[in-house]
């Protein structure tokens, strides 16, 4: 049975529930489907290695962070042929995020509308999970960690939040990802600002060489950016990647446009928009930043990728690999599959 008749089959359910109700029904099924073996008929995509950030990728298509934010079903996802797994965001204290509902489903513009919040249940519990899982003790493959503030640290003070959970997570990543894009979290995407985002930088560089130093090990770390950037923001973003040594950057988290989705039930929703409408927009910010790395540092591409030919325009634009996360909602594992096969065949 294949997976694309599978999720034809069950996709109609999950639908049929509130979105974060199917959120949490889904996940742990699919943990006691890898927990069974039962995951294991699963066919996973051919090999296509690509290097990137100094990490050998069994393949370009990854999960993108959001969908295990506590690093609980890591296992399970594996299963379904990522060439990496990307979870969090976590913060350094538990928080349970924004009220509900909180998430809404727009599926006439295969879009979502979130509001989480970061929630999640501690760096501390996080670095538990990921620690228990198979695919972390068995070093099955690589494993990126997102970290981020809490919604009440002041944001002159959000530093200290992000290096507390870099000094948690590094032993345990293959790289780490800075979330200063998510719409769902106040001010937070006031760090990536000139002054703000330069003294950021400069800290967690200054952590990052010290914890190699200590780990005798080198962990990169990626920025995470929003698509809601004109070209002199970009400019400016790409000028501080490159001045303080950054490893990679990743485009893009959800935008707060709407123009998309206009007149469709929920688009008036607060939240960030994710899914088909913020395709170009993530194509357009992954293009002027490939116009101004010039190669200095690789791009990791995500934002409405639906099909193996949007996971290819990204590539084209300028990324070096991709992410999947709301394209999983609408096409299922199957995506995973198409996506890789069609930048296998493209390269």
């Amino acid at each position: 049975m294949s997976d694309k008749f599978l999720y034809a089959l069950t996709r109609p359910l999950l639908f049929s529930l509130d979105p974060e109700a199917a959120h949490n029904i889904a996940l742990p099924a699919l943990k006691r489907a890898a927990a069974c073996g039962l995951t294991k008929l699963i066919a996973r995509p051919l090999p296509d290695p690509r290097t990137v950030m100094g990490i050998t990728f069994p393949n370009p298509v990854g999960l993108a962070a959001g969908l295990d934010k506590d690093g609980a079903y890591i296992d399970g996802l594996a299963a379904l042929g990522f060439g990496f797994i990307e979870v969090g965001t976590v913060t350094p204290r538990a928080q349970p995020g924004n009220p509900q509902p909180r998430i809404f489903r727009l599926p006439q513009a295969n879009a979502v509308i979130n509001r989480m919040g970061f929630n999640n249940g501690g760096v501390d519990a996080f670095v538990t999970n990921v620690q228990s899982s198979k695919f972390y003790q068995n070093k099955e493959g690589v494993l990126g960690l997102n970290i981020g503030k809490n919604a009440d640290t002041p944001i002159e003070r959000a530093a200290d939040d992000y290096l507390h959970c870099l000094e948690k997570v590094y032993p345990y990543a293959s790289y780490v990802t800075v979330n200063i894009s998510s719409p769902n979290t106040k001010n937070l995407r006031q760090l990536q600002g000139g002054s703000e985002l330069d003294a950021l930088l400069s800290k967690l560089k200054d952590a990052q060489l010290r914890l190699a130093d200590q780990h005798m090990r080198y962990v990169p770390i990626a920025l995470k950016i929003a698509p809601d950037i004109d070209g002199d923001q970009v400019k400016s973003i790409a000028s501080a990647l490159m001045r303080h040594k950054m490893d990679a950057v990743i485009a893009t988290n959800t935008t707060i446009t709407r123009d998309a989705v206009k007149g469709l039930p929920h688009a008036e929703e607060t939240g960030g928009l994710s899914g088909a409408p913020v395709f170009e927009l993530s194509n357009t910010v992954i293009r002027a930043l490939n116009a101004e790395l010039k190669g200095a540092l690789p791009i990791i591409g995500v934002g409405g990728i639906l099909s193996g030919k949007d996971a290819q325009a990204k590539i084209d634009a300028g990324a070096s690999m991709v992410q999947l996360y709301t394209g999983l909602i609408y096409r299922g594992p199957a995506l995973v599959k198409e996506c890789a096969a069609a930048l296998r065949k493209a390269r």
